[in-house]
């Protein structure tokens, strides 16, 4: 675990023993995880540097409403079938020597959990944002993740060459069947303490100054702890520092954080709110 965490570091993740330990179990078990917790907590971000740890090719399948079959596992060319089945009756091929022909590997295109599986060099395969897709869609996801292998009707079934380290992020918009979570290891991620993120910033925006750092997560902090829309994400806890480094700044006072909140917050009445505490606050 002390080298999974070191290793993190190296690619630019701060893990903790929770996350290092999580990564460890998975590879060992060959088990998915599952990573839970409010949007912006580094979830995806701890899948992108596992790939970098390892050196893994990153497959990526972006969740969304309406993913279907299609987009997540495979579809055949359907333009390219059509034109080889014209140019076969055109010399009178018969159908049934077209159909052997047309679902082959050439007209097929993998979609990132086929690709996944087929894939003969290791991947890191991350399913980000599940909880966005449909119960049928997860239940596909489910099927594919219990056995490492995808039926393909017109060719038969595909078993996983090598199993891939599966991470599947979640913001937790609405409950994930049992099933599916037994199948996989769980980790929540929260907004990191305010050492933890001062220590995150440092890491990643190295020219602002210490003392800075631990100003820049400490205003986000006070201004997570508001009651807004959306807020600052650990992203864009780094946007500000970077923005403080452009801008040149050395001391952080209320001019200056209320005249760069629009890099920490998105939604106007957010920005307001932040104002107003910002104002009291001094």
């Amino acid at each position: 675990m002390d080298s999974v965490r070191a290793g993190l570091a190296g690619a630019g993740y701060l893990a903790d023993d929770a996350m290092a330990g999580v990564v460890f179990l998975a590879d060992r078990l060959d088990k998915p995880v599952l990573i839970e917790g409010p949007a912006g907590t580094g979830k995806t971000e701890l899948a992108k540097a596992v790939s970098r740890m390892t050196g893994h090719r990153l497959v990526r399948l972006q969740c969304y409403e309406g993913l279907d079959e299609s987009k997540a596992l495979y579809e055949w060319n359907y333009r390219k079938q059509l034109l080889r089945i014209q140019a076969g009756e055109g010399v009178g091929t018969s159908w049934s020597d077209l159909e052997d022909d047309i679902f082959t590997e050439d007209f097929l295109l993998t979609r990132p959990l086929l690709e996944a599986i087929r894939s003969e060099d290791p991947v890191v395969l991350l399913v980000d944002e599940v909880d966005r897709v449909e119960i049928e869609t997860e239940a596909l996801l489910l099927e594919v993740l219990s056995d490492w292998q995808v039926s393909v009707p017109e060719m038969g079934t595909v078993t996983a060459r090598r199993i891939p380290l599966v991470f599947l992020t979640s913001n937790a918009t609405r409950d994930l069947s049992e099933a599916l979570k037994r199948r996989c290891l769980y980790l929540h991620l929260d907004y990191p303490s305010v050492e933890r993120e001062r220590e995150i910033v440092l890491a990643r925006v190295p020219e602002l100054p210490a003392h800075l750092a631990g100003e820049v997560a400490r205003i986000v902090r006070s201004l997570r702890l508001l009651d807004l829309r959306k807020p600052p994400s650990v992203s864009e806890t780094l946007d500000w520092a970077r923005t403080l480094v452009v801008l040149g700044v050395e001391e952080l006072d209320a001019a200056v954080t209320e005249s760069t909140l629009h890099v920490l917050l998105k939604h106007r009445a957010d920005i307001a709110a932040a104002a107003r505490e910002l104002k009291t606050a001094g």
